[in-house]
C-alpha cells in the first residue's frame, strides 16, 4: 500500500515540479489535487471498495461461467435432440420407402389378379356366348324340324286327302283308334 502511494506521489510530482514555486504549499493547485486524490483513495481503501469491486467482478465472472456452462449444456442437449430428430427423420424416410415398395407390390398383385379375373370373366362370357349360340342353333334346328314336320304333315294330309276315299278314311280312323286303345290299356 505504501508503495502504491509512493508511486502515485512520484508520478504526480513530476509535473508539479515544472511549475514555479514550492510544491508543498497550499497555494499550489497540483498539491491540493494530489491531497484530494490521496484522500479519495484512502477513503476507498478504508471502506473496502476494491475488495467489494473484486468480489462483484468475481461474482460476475462466476455468473458468466455458469451461463457459459448452461449454454454448453443447452448446446449439447440441442445437438442430442438434433441427432434424435435426424435419426427419426431417417427412420421415417426408410418407413415411407417400405410403404411405397409395399404399395407397388400390392398394386402389381392387384393388377395380376385383375388380369386373371378379366381372363376368367372373358372365358365365362365366351362359354356363355357359345352356349347361347349352341342353344340358338338347337332352337333353330328344332324350329326347322317342326316346320318341316308340319309342312310334311300338311303335305301328307293333302296327299292323303286327295288319295283317300271314304272307306279308306274310315278304315284309317278305326285303325288309329285301335292303336290308341291298345297303347292306353
Amino acid at each position: 500500500m505504501k508503495k502504491l502511494i509512493a508511486t502515485i506521489l512520484m508520478l504526480s510530482a513530476t509535473p508539479a515540479l515544472a511549475a514555479g514555486g514550492a510544491f508543498f504549499s497550499l497555494h499550489n493547485t497540483n498539491f491540493i489535487v494530489l491531497l484530494a486524490f490521496l484522500l479519495f483513495v484512502g477513503i476507498l481503501l478504508k471502506f473496502g471498495v476494491p475488495g467489494k469491486i473484486a468480489s462483484m467482478l468475481d461474482a460476475r465472472a462466476a455468473q458468466i461461467k455458469a451461463d457459459l456452462a448452461e449454454a454448453k449444456a443447452l448446446r449439447d442437449e440441442a445437438r442430442a435432440l438434433l441427432a434424435s430428430y435426424d435419426a427419426k427423420h431417417q427412420e421415417v424416410i426408410e418407413q415411407s420407402a417400405r410403404i411405397i415398395a409395399s404399395a407397388k407390390e400390392e398394386a402389381e398383385a392387384a393388377a395380376k389378379q385383375a388380369k386373371a379375373d378379366l381372363k376368367d370373366s372373358i372365358a365365362r362370357r365366351l362359354a356363355a356366348a357359345e352356349d347361347q349360340i349352341a342353344s340358338a342353333e338347337a332352337s333353330a334346328l328344332r324350329q326347322v324340324r317342326e316346320s318341316a314336320i308340319s309342312v310334311a304333315v300338311a303335305a301328307a294330309g293333302e296327299v292323303l286327302a286327295k288319295q283317300a276315299t271314304a272307306e279308306s278314311a274310315s278304315a284309317s280312323i278305326d285303325a288309329a283308334i285301335a292303336t290308341v286303345d291298345a297303347k292306353f290299356h
